[in-house]
């Protein structure tokens, strides 16, 4: 019987939106995520801590998130020699892989029964768990790959074929594993983790004032969403109060990544389907977005631009004056490249019925962002938890129907119309005034959440600060570990050339993912 997790003693956590942790034993770590499950709550990330310096214990983390706040529930492994919890998989499939990769860093193993590595590809050896207290980061260990066990189909005419890990262009490392017949697909196992860079270890070597710039770095294309989360948990720990001119610039910074993205990937997904027009005029759009980035941000890209405390840089007058004349050029562009790509047969051809994804399948998978919306399921932190300034401006939710990649094409047009609205919104604010305010060191063993809603969806960042002004832990998470797994349902009875068509419209993050 599932125990009501209302009933679990809870207490505030610092965060920038209403969040609670709740410390659990084994029994009830599995009763509160069945009643969180049944009350249609998602997982949003799951992370381990070695803490046997301090309590001679290890801890497991599961964050969820629930429609009027987050909650993180805490279990102590009181075992140090053979820590151990039970699987979540059962209830949140999305845990699957989150827990392959806990056990990869920490060793603390569930009763799950995929046990396959998910981020170990030789780097260190099977006895080695490189997140644990007593391991050097530093050190070198030989690289000893072996076979990947890919699941196998057999029958008549079925066959297996293997894309990457390497890729044509200047694509991240993914190996996706089809099994076909002729060129319907059965199915596909993907394999990840080839850009596992050891972030949580290089944020143990941190200090709490210059983290931000390794979190901008996690995945590029969601700097500003992953250093915000980083400020947001760092500033709510230290109960610091970001100046309002400052918190309008970091929404400004945020919609601009969200705009970039949206418009690189319909000019990517025009050009998958064959018509490099939309590649060439989307292109040029970004471009333009980017050229007007560095001379109002001072960078093309902000992996720098927002610092704890606020922002670098104010807007001159000028550069005000030119963001609203580019988004006075953006919005008409690209309602007549919508409209091309509505009328244009070929692409809508490629597009309709391509890589669908069902509305249950992704509610009961635990389908997050851009994707989820794509298949008819509401989730966007702007509207359903707003922080400063979401909550005065009154974001729109998204949603298409459809699932297809045609659902996925219109969810981001209309997502850039509604984000050139926020940005319209967020330049008629208050003037120049104060960009920044000073964050204090904060006291050791304090963890603070951030959660943003990125361009892809949801990332979060949980902080545990150290001794000194360091960083003991950090967890990020981006929402590519919640969607990389319903690629492998999008794809089934879809022929293996319309892969890269799907895979883009999905675009998760291979860097994010695999931390």
């Amino acid at each position: 019987m599932a125990t009501n997790f209302m009933e679990l003693q809870s207490a505030s956590l610092p965060a920038n939106v209403p969040c609670k942790l709740a410390r659990v034993d084994r029994q009830q770590w599995l009763q509160t995520a069945e009643a969180l499950r049944q009350s249609n709550a998602r997982i949003l990330a799951l992370w381990g801590a070695d803490d046997r310096d301090r309590d001679g214990s290890f801890h497991i983390y599961a964050a969820y998130l629930l429609p009027d706040s987050v909650l993180v529930v805490e279990h102590c492994m009181e075992d140090a020699s053979t820590p151990s919890y039970p699987s979540l998989a059962v209830f949140f499939p999305a845990a699957s892989r989150m827990q392959r990769a806990v056990f990869d860093l920490l060793g603390i193993a569930t009763d799950e029964s995929d046990t396959r590595g998910w981020l170990r590809h030789g780097g260190w050896s099977e006895t080695l768990f490189p997140l644990r207290r007593d391991v050097d980061g530093k050190h070198q260990y030989p690289v000893a790959s072996a076979p990947y066990p890919f699941v196998s189909v057999e029958g008549d005419g079925v066959h297996e074929i293997a894309v990457g890990p390497v890729h044509a262009g200047t694509i991240e490392p993914g190996h996706f594993r089809f099994s076909v017949v002729g060129e319907k697909v059965l199915r596909l196992e993907e394999r990840l983790g080839y850009t596992h860079k050891g972030i949580a270890k290089l944020f143990e070597n941190a200090s709490q004032q210059n983290g931000h710039r390794l979190a901008a770095r996690i995945s590029g294309d969601s700097a500003v969403a992953f250093s915000w989360a980083y400020c947001a948990a760092l500033e709510a720990i230290t109960e610091t109060v970001c100046p309002a001119r400052a918190i309008l610039l970091r929404a400004l910074a945020l919609e601009h990544e969200r705009l970039a993205n949206h418009l690189g990937d319909l000019g990517a997904l025009g050009n998958d389907a064959g018509f490099a027009f939309g590649l060439t005029h989307f292109s040029r759009l970004k471009e333009d977005l980017l050229r007007a980035n560095a001379a109002a941000f001072g960078a093309r890209y902000l992996l720098d631009y927002l610092i704890p405390g606020g922002v670098t840089v104010d807007l001159t007058a000028d550069a005000r004056c030119r963001l609203l004349n580019l988004y006075d050029a953006l919005e008409p562009s690209v309602t007549q490249m919508r409209s091309i790509y509505d009328e244009h047969a070929g692409l809508q051809d490629r597009f309709r019925e391509a890589g669908r994804l069902e509305r249950a399948t992704a509610e009961e998978l635990g389908a997050i962002g851009l994707v989820a919306r794509a298949s008819g399921v509401a989730c966007d932190l702007r509207v359903d938890h707003p922080w400063p300034p979401y909550d005065t401006l009154a974001p729109k939710m998204i949603l298409q129907s459809g699932g297809d990649v045609a659902a996925r094409v219109q969810a981001r047009f209309d997502e850039i119309f509604e984000s050139l609205r926020i940005c319209r919104a967020l330049l008629a604010g208050p003037p120049m005034a104060e960009i920044q305010t000073p964050v204090p060191i904060a006291a050791a063993n304090l963890l603070g959440i951030g959660l943003i809603e990125g361009w892809r969806g949801p990332v979060m960042i949980a902080l545990k600060t150290g001794s000194g002004g360091g960083i003991r832990s950090c967890h990020a998470h981006d929402p590519s570990w919640q969607n990389w797994p319903l690629l492998e349902y999008a794809i089934l009875g879809n022929i293996v050339p319309d892969f890269p068509l799907i895979n883009k419209s999905f675009n998760l993050s291979y860097s994010g993912q695999d931390g």
